[in-house]
């Protein structure tokens, strides 16, 4: 299988900002393992902005694009670094590509992207990828990084996209409002009444929510490649989602 797994801030850091080591580490290993058993995997990373606010110490996230890109800059070292770090111990060589909205909707530009992104692969590489936060602004934003990892896995022709981070899946309702709210394991076609489903934006540490999710599905859908939303809290639980067993919650092709 072809895999895109997209990791959320809050799964790799500390509401501190500072990494999260003990997690990350497993998550190098169980992805080391996924590649060994044959399977192709990229990686679409969050958490540089808030690595990056760990590591200057500050006491928040920015609120200004110039501080918030600042701390990009500075986290996206911190993070790549781990990730060499980790994987180079399971024998894989990781790449980074930053990626922009223009590199993905100039013609020109998303050729190259891909030419790279299959060569990589080729190349028996692990791609590590996030937006260019150190430059894109308006609209040269993607804007977050589960759509990032949509139109990611539509272009390579990923079997499978997982976004990981701190909600288990879809429910029926809000479970921090109503306690009879019930986990949704698949859904078939993502209709107005599943989007009505989704709540408003996600942890202070991240950019994204269920909103965000959904319509990364709904790209992928529409691109033939099945979507899992999932924790994640317990990194092991990828062996069961590439497997196709129920974890979180699984969105089919041409839903």
């Amino acid at each position: 299988m072809r895999i895109v797994i997209k990791i959320g801030t809050s799964t790799l850091t500390y509401a501190t900002g500072n990494m999260n080591l003990r997690r990350v580490e497993e998550l190098c290993k169980v992805i080391a393992d996924i590649k060994n058993a044959g399977n192709e995997v990229i990686l679409v990373s969050s958490g540089a902005i808030a690595m990056g606010v760990g590591k200057l110490g500050l006491r928040e996230r920015p609120h200004d694009i110039a501080g918030k890109q600042a701390c990009a800059a500075v986290g996206q070292c911190e993070l790549m670094y781990v990730y060499d770090r980790v994987f180079s111990e399971y024998n894989h060589t990781v790449a980074q590509l930053l990626l922009t909205g223009e590199d993905l909707h100039d013609a020109a530009r998303y050729e190259n992207f891909s030419n790279t992104m299959n060569e990589l692969l080729r190349l028996g590489v692990l791609p590590v990828i996030n937006e260019n936060d150190t430059v894109a602004t308006g609209e040269i934003a993607v804007g977050d990084n589960d759509t990032l990892g949509a139109i990611v896995a539509v272009s390579v022709h990923a079997d499978l996209l997982i976004l990981l981070s701190d909600i288990e899946g879809l429910y029926t309702a809000d479970p921090h409002k109503e306690k009879s709210a019930k986990l949704i394991s698949r859904v078939e076609k993502i209709t107005p009444e599943i989007e009505a489903l989704a709540g408003e934006k996600g942890s202070e540490r991240g950019t994204g929510g269920m909103k965000t999710k959904l319509s990364a599905a709904k790209i992928c859908a529409a691109g033939n490649c099945e979507t899992v939303i999932a924790n994640g809290e317990t990194p092991a639980s990828l062996y069961r989602i590439v497997n196709g067993e129920n974890v979180g919650t699984r969105f089919c092709c041409g839903g």
